[in-house]
């Protein structure tokens, strides 16, 4: 298979599984979109592992024995992924312990179901999401990754417990609670009224206390933004914007996470963009 060729499936990947996604990295320069749907894909094949193999354990084991053999350079290139990802290794300073990092932490959904404190949470949401920008970090800002380090970590934070508010009433359905159990214990909120899917009062304090522990993520992260270089500084803000939206969406529909997912309109998303 041709370079180019394994590049395109990539780019398949984002743009049917991450629309947003796609359309904020839409904008880099041509060779560090290239690498950033090469990466994208890498995460979402560990993520599907997860979500919808038959035996996630032991692919993901498998997978895990995958990287090594890949960065041992042993690896067939039967798939294009791998063939795109070696391509962005010779062309990057690549950090292999923040891939090593996601796949921890999607071991970790494996095993664990509920989280008894928000430390905890953040742990879970370094190794799924904070990890994602260290690795696009050599790709979006060669040279500045220790500067950038702490941003990317916090706004990893800040997108995933987006991702958990929005996603409650789907994680729900597979028996997962990410809200931290002292945070609902603070407000008497308990698994049943949880399950019930009732937007009480309780509930939305709950909801809103993890909100703006997201929101001042988002605000970490933008402080550190303008150091980005300017052809990835726009689509880095751009998909924060984006994804922070989605917080204003939910408060918009009164809470109604429980039975249907909340998404940021393509109208919204071109004026955020717009307005970079």
């Amino acid at each position: 298979m041709e370079l180019k060729q394994a590049y395109s499936y990539c780019e398949r990947i984002i743009a049917d599984n991450s629309k947003s996604f796609y359309k904020a990295f839409s904008l880099l320069p041509k060779e560090k979109r290239k690498a950033v749907w090469a990466v994208y894909a890498f995460c979402r094949k560990v993520d599907d592992i997860v979500d919808e193999g038959s035996h996630p354990e032991p692919e993901l084991k498998a997978f895990r024995k995958n990287f090594d053999e890949f960065l041992a350079g042993s690896i067939q290139w039967d798939d294009p992924m791998w063939l795109a990802l070696e391509d962005v290794f010779e062309s990057y300073d690549m950090d292999a312990s923040a891939f090593y990092g996601l796949i921890k932490g999607q071991e970790m959904d494996l095993t664990i179901n509920r989280y008894r404190t928000l430390e905890e949470l953040l742990d879970y949401s370094y190794h799924v999401a904070s990890t994602v920008g260290l690795m696009l970090l050599p790709i979006l800002a060669p040279g500045r990754t220790a500067l950038l380090k702490d941003g990317a970590i916090s706004l990893g934070y800040a997108m995933q417990i987006t991702n958990i508010l929005r996603d409650i009433g789907e994680d729900l359905a597979m028996d997962r609670i990410y809200l931290p159990q002292d945070i609902m214990r603070k407000y008497g909120l308990d698994e049943e009224e949880l399950g019930s899917g009732t937007v009480s009062e309780s509930f939305v304090q709950v909801w809103e206390e993890l909100a703006s522990i997201a929101e001042f993520h988002y605000d970490r992260a933008f402080e550190t933004i303008n150091d980005y270089p300017l052809s990835s500084r726009v689509p880095v803000k751009g998909a924060a914007l984006v994804y922070r939206e989605i917080l204003s969406t939910i408060r918009s529909k009164e809470y109604t996470v429980f039975h249907e997912k909340h998404y940021v309109t393509d109208d919204s998303k071109q004026s955020i963009l717009q307005c970079l």
